[in-house]
């Protein structure tokens, strides 16, 4: 994989007459897995939006390898960036397979016709995502859970060294979260490319992030390395939620117990530490 630089300058993004995202400075690490966290409506989703060039910035600007995204053309961008944005919406009738081919589209160029290679990058990301039986079957026909992963098949085929997944697990039992995430890792820790992710569970996101971004109002309140930045100042502050950490006894990295009103003795919380 190719290294690249992905980072936003006083960035500024927003809807309607609301600013979400206001004068943002942040660098990607390149070549690491990236997860961005924080409370509902705290502008993650925002952020991953404006680093996909889906958002057009209000206020400063997104730079891919030393130049303005917002400058690029749209293809050269999806050449290097591939994304699977929250809820996408497949195109009435379409199979399995067309949608995923879909992501070979920004290789394809005006006189490039479907190669040996898009059929071998298509049918590894339907494997690698459990989706090759499913190939001539329509999405319509799917449950949720067949649907993202489809979705993640697409964003796999356009084989970018950069990729950027908005809620990726959701509609997945824990089973193939736990699947997709270590599908991440895998191609992060083969291939070197530079993965960032949008996820809310916080113990997942401290297992599989080399790095994570913790976000409130628009903000980022705390970057770093899971174990430097997830403590329970942190996540009371960033969801208002009181609770302990405690060491996770699979990954050795931050896990957080919940305290709840029903479950504030702390009985558990000392035996697991």
């Amino acid at each position: 994989m190719t290294s690249h630089e992905l980072r936003a300058e006083n960035l500024t993004l927003g809807y309607a007459d609301t600013d979400i995202v206001t004068d943002l400075d942040v660098q990607i690490p390149d070549g690491r897995i990236t997860v961005i966290v924080g409370a509902n409506a705290c502008g993650k989703s925002t952020l991953l939006r404006g680093l996909a060039r889906l958002l057009a910035p209000r206020g400063g600007q997104v730079i891919l390898d030393g130049r303005a995204m917002q400058d690029m053309k749209s293809v050269d961008v999806a050449r290097v960036l591939g994304l699977l944005p929250q809820s996408p919406v497949a195109p009435d009738g379409i199979t399995v397979g067309d949608l995923v081919g879909r992501g070979r589209y920004p290789h394809q160029g005006w006189f490039r016709r479907w190669s040996a290679e898009d059929e071998r990058a298509v049918a590894a990301a339907l494997e690698a995502t459990g989706t090759t039986e499913l190939a001539d079957r329509s999405i319509a026909e799917l449950s949720g859970g067949q649907r993202q992963r489809v979705w993640v098949a697409m964003a796999l085929a356009q084989d970018t060294d950069l990729l950027l997944l908005d809620e990726p697990t959701t509609f997945l039992d824990i089973n193939h979260q736990v699947e997709l995430l270590d599908l991440l890792t895998d191609l992060n820790r083969e291939s070197g490319k530079t993965i960032v992710l949008v996820l809310h569970d916080l113990n997942l996101a401290c297992r599989y992030a080399d790095h994570i971004i913790a976000m409130k109002n628009g903000a980022i309140l705390a970057e770093g390395a899971p174990r430097d930045v997830i403590d329970a100042a942190v996540v009371t502050e960033v969801f208002g939620l009181a609770c302990e950490i405690v060491s996770d006894p699979v990954s050795n990295t931050p896990m957080v117990v919940p305290r709840g009103r029903h479950h504030a003795s702390g009985a558990v919380i000392r035996a697991l530490a």
